[in-house]
């Protein structure tokens, strides 16, 4: 099987893997320059860049880059660390860049007044698709969307039934009042999307929350919440918020390290975020 041609399929439905590519050689090795292998999420492998230590050093590696959608670029030295190529009579060097192979991820918003729909533009442009979800025809229509991946305008319970969302998607709640914000997240946090962040100040999000616990919603679905949603950069504008949402649904997806002070999550945020104001949708 071509290995591209599964790239482009594993895409197509959804799979992530690594490819990985052997970009530089000097001397011995145990494969040669341009050799590719595809690594799928289960440790399984299309193509080899030669097997030994090597190989199974860049499948774990693979691993970590799936998990992570961060490329990297692997040095091995089979002169000075001839453990390295298993028995294999070499004596070369070689680079392996491997880099993540993933479908778009999927971004639902809930809500398209201002800021859903700045945040369409937005998150559209760093690469994710866009499904938007209203209960107003007038607000939720391809004619303002053009580009988004699917639209619904209906009854929020009708529509809620038929969504069916996956484990790497993401959901952003911004409807135009707090029982509509409580009776979608209630929804999202029972779904297994990676990532779930409801707009609002600290307050709100407390009485939505609150009221969630009381009727039952188990504490710990509630506790991967964002909310307040979006890094704290000061954001004030719809064009603005949308910018702060989208930067940390990015360093979400990309497992960003020097980000994650600044996340504003229940568990991280312990009184550091300030408050965000309302916003009229």
């Amino acid at each position: 099987m071509d290995i591209y041609e599964e790239v482009v399929r594993m895409r197509r439905e959804g799979r992530r893997a690594a490819l990985a590519t052997i970009v530089t050689s000097n001397g011995s090795i145990p494969s040669f320059t341009a050799a590719k292998m595809l690594v799928s999420e289960d440790g399984s492998i299309l193509g080899t860049i030669g097997g030994g230590r090597v190989e199974a050093d860049v499948i774990a590696a693979a691993l970590k880059t799936i998990q992570r959608e961060k490329p990297q670029t692997l040095d091995f030295d089979l002169v000075s660390n001839p453990g390295d190529d298993a028995g294999f009579l070499c004596g070369g060097e070689l680079k392996v860049f491997i880099e993540p192979i993933a479908p778009a991820p999927v971004l639902y918003i809930f809500g398209a007044g201002h800021v859903g729909f700045s945040t369409y533009k937005i998150a559209r442009m760093a690469g994710f698709e866009v499904v938007v979800v209203d209960d107003r025809a007038a607000y939720a229509n391809r004619q303002r969307f053009p580009e988004a991946k699917e639209i619904f305008a209906a009854d929020w319970e009708e529509t809620l039934g038929k969504l069916a969302l996956a484990e790497g998607d993401y959901v952003f709640i911004v409807t135009r009042g707090h029982q509509l914000d409580a009776r979608v997240l209630r929804w999202a946090a029972a779904t297994p999307a990676a990532y779930v962040g409801m707009i609002g100040s600290r307050a709100k999000v407390a009485t939505v929350l609150q009221k969630l616990k009381q009727d039952g919603v188990p504490a710990e679905r509630l506790e991967r919440v964002h909310a307040p949603v979006g890094l704290d950069i000061g954001a004030t504008t719809p064009e603005e918020i949308a910018v702060a949402v989208t930067a940390e649904m990015i360093a979400f997806r990309r497992h960003s390290e020097a980000a994650l002070p600044h996340m504003r999550d229940l568990r991280a945020s312990r009184g550091r975020t300030r408050e965000k104001s309302e916003t009229v949708e």
